[in-house]
């Protein structure tokens, strides 16, 4: 494990591995350097890039200097791009889409962009949290209703049915890898905001992100999911869509199809 200080002092933590050009993971809700699905896709990947695979602010040995600010979670992101030398590919999965987009927007030094399936919900048909998602999570993470929050986040925010919850209760490692990064679910849910309300992506939104980019999809995901990932390649300029059966995160992640489209992606000379 590596550290490293954030711009405000932030302590984040990191694992670096292999050899090649400079690769950083961004993780998604729930997610943290060391779950059992990032840390096989670091290793597969290790083999053709240096990855960088780090802990989001609040999470694992990561530090979590209040207050919350999306643009804390960019300059973690700058902070590690400068330990890679100052540029480097970033992949980023569902919410860490959404923070490797915005961070893209911002002006980091990302030589390509990979964005796998962030949970933006662009069609009115869709199923869309309610109005007070982002409120209700702060307030339940305030209150320190962990599983509670947890619950709400996946089955209002996610979809996720609710006997899933009931499961995930009763398998001990799981539960506990859940509760100990639930208080970072309001960071998750700013990082969606706006983005969920059934409304198309503005056309110009993201005119700045002009790597090239590639949008991934699972065929098996839902709906929402899968038009997100399709309006977003359609506003990027210069984007492309994978779809893939397989590619969907919202059971457990197909590391090693995930590495081989992103080693074919990065390497590639377009």
């Amino acid at each position: 494990m590596y550290t490293i200080k954030s711009k405000d002092g932030t302590k984040i933590a990191y694992d670096k591995a292999g050899q090649g050009p400079a690769l950083i993971l961004v993780a998604g809700a729930f997610s943290y350097r060391k779950f059992p699905g990032q840390v096989q896709l670091a290793n597969l990947l290790s083999e053709r890039f240096t990855v960088y695979n780090y802990d989001r602010r609040g999470r694992g040995d990561s530090g979590d200097t209040q207050p919350y600010a999306i643009e804390r979670e960019i300059e973690d992101l700058q902070a590690i791009m400068n330990e890679a030398g100052g540029s480097a590919y970033v992949w980023g999965l569902s919410s860490g889409a959404a923070l490797a987009l915005q961070a893209a927007a911002s002006g980091l030094n990302i030589t390509k962009l990979a964005l796998h399936e962030p949970p933006f919900v662009v069609d009115a048909a869709d199923r869309k949290p309610p109005k007070d998602f982002v409120n209700h999570v702060t307030k339940l993470i305030a209150a320190d209703q962990r599983a509670e929050a947890i619950n709400y986040f996946m089955t209002k925010g996610m979809g996720a049915p609710s006997f899933v919850i009931g499961l995930m209760r009763i398998m001990p490692g799981v539960w506990a890898r859940l509760m100990a990064v639930a208080h970072t679910l309001p960071y998750d849910a700013a990082l969606l905001d706006g983005y969920m309300d059934g409304k198309p992506l503005p056309a110009n939104l993201w005119s700045t992100v002009n790597m090239p980019t590639l949008v991934l999809e699972g065929t098996e995901s839902p709906a929402a999911l899968r038009h997100a990932a399709q309006a977003l390649a359609e506003v990027l300029p210069k984007a492309k869509l994978l779809s893939k059966k397989g590619l969907g995160h919202t059971k457990k992640l197909n590391s090693k199809l995930i590495s081989s489209e992103l080693v074919s992606f990065f390497v590639s000379n377009h």
